[in-house]
């Protein structure tokens, strides 16, 4: 018989205010918008014998990597570098964004955060965030959990979970 365990954190600092806009795969986007989007993440570990000091992993070596994470995105316009239907282009000290519905912005560098992702979901998000909090834990502490479940909520009651497994 094989055991698992797992940590949850959800703190109220795991937080971001972010702007952003969807590119749908017709080349038509929504209206630019923002959300006050909360995280947990939820750590798993394979059985008691794989414990550290009968810890899955130490939530106060966790908390800041998410902070931090959470952090980077705060008060920016989220960006997808990798959507096809954008167009970025940086312009003196702007990023010039055009997009296949002939929208355009200006909008100054320091504002905005383009993500190597293909779109600003909330999915994508989270999947963005599981990679870097994995990144972050790998490169400080040496460990990596079985799996990495990271959820993003847009709004109350309106969340998207990603799950990284350790093979990935």
């Amino acid at each position: 018989m094989s055991t698992a365990y797992s940590i949850r954190v959800y703190k109220q600092y795991f937080n971001f205010a972010s702007s952003h806009f969807m590119l749908f795969k017709n080349g038509t986007r929504e209206p630019l918008h923002g959300h006050n989007y909360r995280v947990q993440i939820k750590g798993n570990a394979l059985d008691l014998e794989n414990l550290n000091d009968d810890m899955v992993f130490d939530f106060l070596n966790i908390k800041p990597i998410v902070r931090e994470v959470c952090d980077s995105l705060d008060h920016k316009l989220l960006i997808p570098r990798n959507n096809p239907h954008l167009h970025i282009e940086e312009r003196e000290k702007n990023y010039i964004l055009s997009t296949r519905d002939e929208s355009f912005f200006s909008i100054p560098q320091t504002d905005v955060l383009i993500l190597p992702i293909e779109n600003t979901s909330a999915e994508r998000l989270a999947a963005y965030l599981a990679y870097q909090i994995r990144d972050k834990v790998l490169e400080k502490f040496k460990f990596e959990f079985k799996s990495l479940e990271v959820e993003v909520e847009e709004t109350p009651g309106q969340a998207a979970v990603f799950v990284l497994t350790k093979d990935h």
